[in-house]
């Protein structure tokens, strides 16, 4: 591994400061599960290597009814699903971020981390998608919001330019009678990327026999987390039964763009996406009936 240098701001303006200046040879450290690996195998090699937990804005985790939830970048995994606004309101997120690695990862790694690092494995963003969170990116000079959905442009890539930093992810408060739910398939526990992710949102209309709205976004299954706008055009107005909630698999199905490698063949992760995409929203509805 390279010298490389190291610094610990710890208020946001420092930081930036040292992206203004630095930026274009500096990689940001949330939690470090994952640049410390590419460190090691030098397919990340930067000058300067910035840790960003001591950084008060990339802290805060917060609700509020009217505005929804507030996650900072270097907020770590456990303190979010160990929440009791996340778990109530977004257990979508507990869904997600519990399966992380291992507790000793989940100490440290963080969703700023995990959409930052633009994996299409990574399980926390189709949840962040489908429940239509925004990114809060910040310049020393300006304050942009792009949402999840846009924020990753390949694998390992995002939006970011070199003097930006991701400061906090924030998710819209929770509409009646809606739920979301986030599931992938490992072929066994020890391997923990997925070969298929499927994120789910719900909301239907007051007496539950129609959907209102659905969001389905697709991980592992193409270069970037995939918004599957198909399945949303499709179920919108539509009666909750077998028949549209197989056509929505079907959807999502034909919207994967995936190949084959150690984890499953392109063939068996098309499949996946249905089947997943199904049971998915199901426990999405089951959770607005309170099951």
């Amino acid at each position: 591994m390279k010298y490389v240098d190291y610094e610990r701001p710890t208020s946001l303006k420092s930081a930036l400061d040292i992206l203004s200046e630095k930026g274009d040879v500096t990689k940001i450290m949330a939690g470090g599960t994952d640049i410390l690996v590419k460190l090691r195998v030098r397919s990340e090699q930067p000058d300067l290597l910035m840790d960003s937990k001591e950084i008060p804005e990339l802290n805060e985790l917060s609700f509020n009814h009217d505005t929804g939830l507030t996650i900072g970048a270097a907020v770590p995994l456990y303190k979010l699903y160990a929440d009791a606004d996340v778990k109530k309101y977004y257990p979508a997120l507990v869904d997600s971020t519990t399966i992380i690695g291992g507790i000793p990862i989940q100490g440290r790694a963080t969703v700023g981390g995990n959409l930052c690092n633009s994996a299409p494995s990574a399980d926390s963003i189709p949840t962040l998608i489908v429940l239509g969170a925004t990114a809060s990116i910040q310049s020393s000079g300006k304050l942009r919001e792009v949402p999840v959905s846009e924020f990753c442009t390949g694998p390992g890539s995002n939006v970011l330019k070199s003097n930006e930093m991701l400061v906090t992810i924030n998710v819209p408060a929770p509409a009646d009678n809606s739920a979301a739910h986030y599931m992938r398939f490992i072929p066994r526990n020890e391997m923990d990327i997925a070969v298929v992710g499927v994120g789910s949102y719900v909301k239907l209309n007051a007496s539950g026999d129609k959907f209102e709205s659905v969001n389905v976004s697709l991980a592992s299954v193409a270069p970037t987390p995939l918004n599957v706008t198909e399945i949303s055009k499709f179920l919108s107005g539509k009666d909750v039964n077998d028949e549209n909630i197989e056509k929505a698999g079907q959807l999502a199905k034909e919207a994967s763009k995936p190949i084959s490698d150690m984890r499953g063949t392109a063939e068996y992760r098309q499949h996946l996406c249905s089947v997943l995409t199904k049971r998915s929203i199901n426990k999405s509805i089951e959770r607005i009936k309170g099951a």
